[in-house]
C-alpha cells in the first residue's frame, strides 16, 4: 500500500503558480480558442506546432536535464522516472481522446483555462471529458 502524501505550503503555493502560468501560457498562445486549434489540426495555422514544439523541448530539457544538476527537487522529493505502459486501453483512450479534440478542438488544460476568460460553453466539453473519465474508472472496477 503507498503511502499519501501531503505537499508543503510552498509546494502547493508552486503547483498554484505552475498551473497558473500554464493556464496564461494556454491563453497567450490561443491554445483556449477551439477556433484556433481546429486551424491547427487542419494544417491551415501552424503557430500553435512551435508552441507544442517549445512545451515539449522544455519539457524533455527539464526531466533529462534537471537530475544531472541537481540531486534533489528544490521542495523536496526525489526525482523519479515513470515507465510507459502501451496496452489496447491506452491505443483506445489515446484515439477516443484524438477524436474528441479534432471533433471539437478542445482539450482538458486549455478548457479549463478558457473559463478563465468567461468562455462558459467549454463547460459542456468539460461535462463530457469528466462523464467519459468516470466512464473509464468505473470500466476499471468491474
Amino acid at each position: 500500500m503507498s503511502q499519501r502524501h501531503h505537499p508543503s505550503i510552498s509546494q502547493a503555493i508552486a503547483t498554484l503558480a505552475s498551473g497558473m502560468l500554464f493556464g496564461f501560457g494556454l491563453a497567450l498562445s490561443t491554445m483556449i480558442q477551439p477556433e484556433a486549434v481546429l486551424e491547427f489540426l487542419r494544417f491551415e495555422n501552424f503557430g500553435l506546432m512551435l508552441v507544442m514544439g517549445g512545451a515539449v523541448l522544455v519539457t524533455m530539457v527539464a526531466y533529462k536535464g534537471l537530475p544531472r544538476v541537481r540531486s534533489k527537487p528544490l521542495l523536496g522529493g526525489q526525482f523519479q522516472q515513470h515507465a510507459s505502459h502501451w496496452n489496447r486501453d491506452t491505443a483506445v483512450g489515446a484515439a477516443i481522446f484524438g477524436l474528441g479534440w479534432g471533433l471539437c478542438g478542445v482539450c482538458p488544460g486549455p478548457a479549463i483555462a478558457a473559463l478563465g476568460v468567461g468562455n462558459w460553453d467549454l463547460l459542456y466539453a468539460l461535462a463530457g471529458i469528466a462523464l467519459g473519465a468516470l466512464v473509464q474508472g468505473v470500466n476499471k472496477l468491474s
